[in-house]
C-alpha cells in the first residue's frame, strides 16, 4: 500500500518536496543543489517550451545559441549587474590543467555575452529591432535550494531584442510580458497578476522590471516569469550602437526576458491537493490515462480490443493517452495516476464492453467526476472534459487567490494580513528604505505594482502620503 502524502494544511514544504519525486518528477543528483528532471517531469517543461517557442516566433523572434562560459570582464562592464550577481556566480579559474589567464564565469544569465554580440551584429536602423531568444541553461550557485523553485542549474529561455527606440523597447518588454500571462493563464490554469517590479526588486541594471506573480495554496508568491527594459545601460556599456536615419551613432535600447522550470514548480504548488499533482490538461505530459479493468485472462482478451481502439481514437485526435499494461490492480493504478495527477482516466472493463460504455473520471473533481460515455462518444467527450478541467482549475486557483487578498489602509492591518497568511493591496509611496524595513519587520515583499490598476492613486497604508499606488505585498518564495 502506498504511503499517504504529508497532508498541505500539516506541512506544505514537506508536502511539495514528496510529491516532487513520488510522482516521478525528478530525482536527487549527486550535485548539491541540481536534480535530475525525470521523463514525466521534463516533458511538462517541453510542453512548456512548446507552447512559448511557437508563441515567439509568431511575433518575430528567432533562436540562437550562446556559449556556457563567459569571460569574467564581461560582467564586469556593467556595475549594477556584476554587483546584483556577485554572490551566485560560479567561476571557472582552471581548465585543461592550467590557470586561465582570465577566469569563465558559467552562464548565470547572457545579457552580456549577447550584449558583446550585438555590438557586432548592429550597424544601423535597417538591422534593427534585432529579436533573439536562447533555450538554454544557467548556473546561480544557490544556498538554500528546493526543487524546480530554486536549484543552482535550471533549465529557462531568455529573450534579447535590441531597438532603435524607448517606446519599442518598452512596448516589447509588456508583449513578452502578455505572451507569458497568456502561458500561465492559457497553458498552466495559473491565474497571473501582471505588474511592475519596485526598484529594490527589479532585475540588476534594468530600466523597469515586470513581472507575473501567481498565488501557491499556502499564499505564498511566485514570481514567475520576468520582462524587462534594460533601457541603454547595456547598450553603453557595450557599444550597441546604430546608425540613424539621419546618419548618427546612436545608442540602441534592449530588452530581455525570461521563464524557467519554476513555472513546474508554480503547477504543483498551484493546483496539487492532498492526493497529489492535478496537472493542467494542455501541459499534462499525459492527458488521458486508459486502464483495462479485468479479473482473468478472460476478461483482459475482451477488454484490450477495446481499449486499443479508443485510445487510437484518440491518438489521431491529437490528445497524449497512455494505456497502463502494468501487473497490478485497477486500485492501484488509480491511485498512481492520481498521485502523478494525469487530468482524464478512462476505464473500460467487461461490464462496459458488453453495454458499448466507458467510463471517463476527472482528476481535478474527485468521485463526482466520474461518468459513463457510449464508446463512439469518448473522443468528443475528452475532449470537452480536458477543457472543463482547465477551466475548473483556473477557476479554483482564481478564486484561491482572490480570497486571500485582503486590503490594507495601515501598517497595522498590512502586518496583520502577512501573519495569518495572504497578500495585502494597499495605496504605497513609501521610500526604498521603506521597502526594506517593511521586509525586515513582515518578511514580506512588494511582489508587484499592478498594471491593472496602474492609474490609481490614494493615500499610503505605510506613511500616509497621498499619491500612492495599488501594491501588492506578501511572502513569496
Amino acid at each position: 500500500m502506498t504511503t499517504k502524502l504529508t497532508p498541505q494544511s500539516e506541512d506544505f514544504s514537506k508536502w511539495y518536496n514528496e510529491i516532487v519525486y513520488r510522482a516521478d518528477l525528478a530525482a536527487q543528483s549527486p550535485v548539491r543543489g541540481c536534480i535530475i528532471f525525470k521523463p514525466y517531469g521534463y516533458e511538462i517543461w517541453e510542453n512548456i517550451r512548446a507552447f512559448l517557442d511557437r508563441r515567439f516566433k509568431e511575433t518575430g523572434h528567432q533562436n540562437a545559441y550562446f556559449p556556457l562560459f563567459i569571460p569574467e570582464s564581461y560582467l564586469k562592464r556593467e556595475a549594477e549587474h556584476v554587483e546584483g550577481f556577485s554572490p551566485e556566480l560560479a567561476v571557472v579559474t582552471v581548465a585543461g590543467g592550467q590557470v586561465l589567464e582570465e577566469p569563465l564565469v558559467v552562464r548565470p544569465t547572457s545579457e552580456t555575452v549577447i550584449g558583446e554580440a550585438f555590438s557586432q551584429w548592429i550597424q544601423s536602423y535597417r538591422d534593427l529591432p534585432l529579436l533573439i531568444n536562447q533555450w538554454a541553461n544557467v548556473v546561480r550557485w544557490e544556498l538554500r535550494t528546493r526543487p524546480f523553485l530554486r536549484t543552482a542549474e535550471f533549465l529557462w529561455q531568455e529573450g534579447h531584442t535590441a531597438h532603435a527606440t524607448h517606446d519599442d523597447a518598452e512596448a516589447e518588454t509588456l508583449q513578452m510580458l502578455d505572451i507569458y500571462a497568456e502561458l500561465a493563464i492559457d497553458g498552466a490554469a495559473l491565474p497571473v497578476i501582471k505588474g511592475q517590479k519596485s526598484n529594490i526588486e527589479r532585475f540588476a541594471g534594468a530600466l523597469r522590471t515586470y513581472t507575473i506573480e501567481a498565488m501557491m495554496r499556502d499564499t505564498k508568491a511566485l514570481q514567475s516569469g520576468t520582462s524587462h527594459n534594460l533601457g541603454q545601460n547595456f547598450a553603453k556599456a557595450f557599444d550597441i550602437k546604430y546608425l540613424s536615419r539621419n546618419n548618427e551613432l546612436e545608442y540602441c535600447w534592449t530588452t530581455s526576458w525570461g521563464l524557467s522550470t519554476r513555472m513546474i514548480g508554480a503547477i504543483i504548488m498551484a493546483h496539487g491537493d492532498d492526493m497529489g499533482l492535478r496537472l493542467p490538461p494542455r501541459l499534462a505530459p499525459i492527458q488521458v490515462v486508459a486502464i483495462p479493468v479485468y479479473r482473468d485472462e478472460g476478461e483482459h482478451s475482451q477488454v484490450m480490443p477495446v481499449i486499443d481502439r479508443l485510445t487510437r481514437e484518440l491518438r489521431a485526435a491529437g490528445v497524449r493517452v497512455h494505456v497502463d499494461n502494468r501487473e497490478e490492480t485497477p486500485g492501484f493504478k488509480f491511485n498512481d495516476w492520481e498521485m502523478r495527477g494525469v487530468p482524464v482516466r478512462l476505464e473500460v472493463g467487461p461490464k462496459d464492453v458488453a453495454n458499448g460504455k466507458a467510463v471517463l473520471a476527472r482528476r481535478d473533481m474527485g468521485k463526482e467526476g466520474k461518468q459513463f460515455v457510449a464508446q463512439e462518444g469518448v473522443v468528443a467527450a475528452v475532449r470537452d472534459l480536458l477543457d472543463a478541467v482547465h477551466a475548473n482549475l483556473l477557476a479554483q486557483a482564481t478564486a484561491f487567490r482572490d480570497a486571500n487578498i485582503h486590503t490594507v489602509t495601515s501598517y497595522d492591518q498590512m502586518k496583520q494580513v502577512i501573519e495569518t497568511g495572504g497578500w495585502a493591496r494597499g495605496y504605497w509611496a513609501g521610500s526604498d528604505e521603506d521597502e526594506r524595513r517593511v521586509k525586515e519587520e513582515t518578511g514580506a515583499t512588494l511582489r508587484c505594482l499592478p498594471l491593472e490598476s496602474a492609474q490609481e492613486r490614494g493615500t499610503c497604508f505605510y506613511t500616509g502620503q497621498q499619491g500612492g499606488r495599488i501594491a501588492l505585498f506578501g511572502k513569496a518564495y
